[in-house]
């Protein structure tokens, strides 16, 4: 019984000794953050209010219950977002946006007292859609194809410049998408029939044109012939004819000479009895 009060006071030292062992590491653990890789801290204070110094990557000690770490990711992050727009003719056209987006590390803390940890968020949607309607109304809706690469480029310069009065980088802006209304797109391939359909009367006229012109040659040259035959044949008298007339007999009998299925039966009466003999075997 003597070794109780000994026990109680040991165990009662032990428990003191575990309780500010806990306390202690409690008090550590409260009193360490850590910050990763592509990320930056903003500390805020409850008697100074967000500190103006941004915290690097790594583990830092704060002031428990007094001071509290925001975590900021300042990586690059895409950004997609649609905005239907009106072009200079009235046409409504829609647009797809990438963005590219990371914050200015060096004003963390000015967005988060301005915008908070969403920033992005909250910017970006906006000041899109904001640029894109200004910038598409300034073309009519054909140019915004002929002419994409200005566009693109207006976008860009626009967007890069509204968002750095935000203390947002960007990266890359790029037009990943557009479309027209079904009405235009509709008064586009009736267009494209017309113009099809007038390139083909515009080709059918001029081959009209060709063979008219063709028909006037050939006819002035058989004129021309003609004449020259009749002079021929007023200074030589018929002799010419009668020379046309055995040229076009003998490329007659030449031309019959090489079919097989031809036969030669001479003038007279021994012609008339070659044809007689003939019948009379086919009859039998």
């Amino acid at each position: 019984m003597a070794g109780g009060p000994w026990a109680v006071t040991f165990l009662t030292s032990v428990a003191k000794v575990a309780a500010g062992i806990g306390a202690a590491t409690s008090l550590l653990s409260a009193s360490l953050y850590t910050v990763d890789g592509g990320e930056r801290a903003v500390i805020f204070d409850r008697f100074r209010g967000v500190l103006p110094e941004t915290v690097g990557e790594g583990t830092h000690f704060l002031v428990p219950w007094l001071q509290k770490p925001f975590i900021f990711d300042i990586r690059t992050r895409p950004h997609n977002f649609s905005s239907n727009s009106g072009t200079k003719d009235l046409q409504m056209v829609n647009l797809t946006l990438r963005l590219l987006s990371r914050p200015d590390v060096v004003h963390l803390p000015t967005i988060f007292t301005s915008l908070g940890l969403e920033y992005d968020d909250k910017v970006l949607p906006s000041i899109g859609n904001e640029v894109l309607k200004a910038v598409v109304a300034q073309f009519n809706a054909d140019q915004l194809l002929t002419e994409r690469p200005h566009v693109s480029a207006l976008v860009r310069d626009a967007l890069i410049r509204r968002a750095r009065e935000f203390n947002i980088i960007l990266d890359d802006v790029a037009i990943t998408h557009l479309s027209y209304g079904i009405e235009f797109s509709q008064a586009v391939e009736k267009k494209q029939v017309a113009q099809q359909e007038a390139e083909r009367s515009k080709f059918l006229v001029a081959k009209a044109e060709q063979e008219r012109r063709a028909a006037i040659v050939r006819a002035e040259g058989e004129s021309e012939s003609a004449r020259l035959i009749s002079e021929a044949t007023a200074a030589a008298g018929t002799g010419l004819i009668e020379l046309r007339r055995i040229e076009a007999a003998k490329e007659i009998a030449a031309e019959l000479a090489r079919s097989p299925n031809v036969a030669y039966v001479p003038a007279g009466d021994s012609g008339r009895m070659l044809l007689g003999l003939n019948a009379a075997g086919f009859g039998r």
